[in-house]
């Protein structure tokens, strides 16, 4: 099967230049048409969207024809298809797309607010037992991880929830979140005989061991939304047989997405680390580029983007470095310039510091106070 999770269909990146956000959200909007070629080429049996297909409840009248059109090429070809809604794409409200598209929609719609069967297929030759749920808000129970798993005697039991799985150490009442999290005990999952738990709602890829051997997987984002969420950049295909699971990855035809940590401790100058930053990208990577280290020339981070980012369909930079050179703070409070005057006031406040946080608290505040009076002459 293709394990699908967390495409955020029409989702629109914030902060972005107008005709950069537009290319984000067109190359993520034609992630599921690409998923579907993967799975038809891969013959596989069986697609679950484990929850957060769309990034609304209410998305774009256009986007859901798309995004039905591209789930009726599955049926069509004789693939079983199941959709769990998530919480982005909450069926809670009463105008939520699985409501208002519920007659029309493709294999089998996850509609159940309670832990339960959802479908008896036969794929392969092997009878396949399904339990999922979909979170209704003041209906779903969700403010203790979920236990009451029912178990399948006979056939494979799979079982797909957009949730989050918590251990058996947690304890009822313990936060979560919000109810909308759907915290899901582990220990209960494994003790379902679930050979395969289809997760959603963790962008980031991983793999829970379930005690009797099941395996609990949350594919991850494809494509991400951003250096700070970055997500996956492969498909998910698992094999599941009466000899266990096996998961595959496929690489996925997305964008590059990362967060990375440049020391700027290694170069002489602004204009070398701007010349090391500018081939770190290319014009589809979407960064975010961390300075760290101690700083030994003056750097403003939105110019260092600014003089690095055509190299780039958009790159940020964060200034995390955790001091500055003793020569430089020299030069600059000899300055006779606000700057000048701001270093030298701050340096001595620095240098009567009689703490390492008292000294972590001044240097912080002199990075930021340097940052306000880039450009001060």
């Amino acid at each position: 099967m293709l394990h699908l999770a967390d495409l955020h269909l029409g989702w629109t990146p914030r902060g972005l230049p107008a005709d950069v956000a537009a290319r984000v959200r067109l190359r993520r909007d034609a992630l599921l048409a690409q998923a579907v070629d993967l799975a038809l080429a891969e013959r596989v049996d069986l697609v679950i969207i484990a929850g957060d297909l769309f990034e609304s409840y209410r998305p774009e009248p256009a986007l859901v024809d798309e995004a039905l059109a591209q789930l009726r090429r599955l049926t069509a070809a004789g693939v079983a298809l199941v959709t769990v809604p998530g919480n982005h794409d909450e069926l809670t409200y009463a105008g939520s797309v699985y409501r208002r598209a519920s007659a029309d929609w493709p294999g089998v719609l996850v509609t159940r607010p309670d832990p339960g069967p959802v479908a008896d297929l036969r794929l392969a030759g092997e009878r396949i037992r399904l339990t999922s749920l979909a979170y209704v808000g003041g209906v779903t129970p969700a403010l203790e991880p979920l236990r009451a798993f029912p178990r399948a005697e006979d056939g494979i039991a799979l079982a797909a929830f957009h949730g989050t799985v918590v251990g058996p150490h947690v304890r009822p009442g313990d936060p979560f979140g919000g109810g909308r999290s759907l915290p899901l005990d582990q220990r209960a999952l494994g003790e379902a005989g679930f050979a395969y738990v289809a997760l959603g709602h963790l962008h980031v890829p991983q793999e829970i061991a379930l005690t009797g051997g099941g395996l609990a997987v949350y594919p991850g984002c494809v494509g991400g939304k951003g250096p700070n969420d970055a997500g996956s950049a492969h498909w998910t295909l698992v094999d599941v047989g009466r000899g266990g699971v096996r998961t595959r990855r496929v690489a996925a035809d997305v964008a590059p997405v990362w967060t990375r940590d440049v020391d700027v401790g290694g170069f002489d100058d602004a204009d070398a680390l701007a010349a090391h930053l500018r081939g770190l990208g290319t014009t589809e990577t979407w960064g975010r580029v961390r300075l760290v280290g101690a700083l030994a020339f003056a750097v403003e981070p939105a110019t260092l983007a600014e003089r690095a980012g055509d190299a780039f369909l958009h790159l940020e930079v964060d200034d995390a470095t955790t001091s500055i050179a003793p020569e430089l703070l020299a030069r600059w409070a000899a300055q006779p310039t606000v700057r000048g005057e701001f270093v030298r006031r701050l340096h001595a406040r620095l240098e009567a510091a009689t703490d390492e946080h008292e000294r972590a608290v001044v240097t912080r505040a002199l990075r930021h106070g340097l940052h306000a009076l880039a450009g001060d002459a």
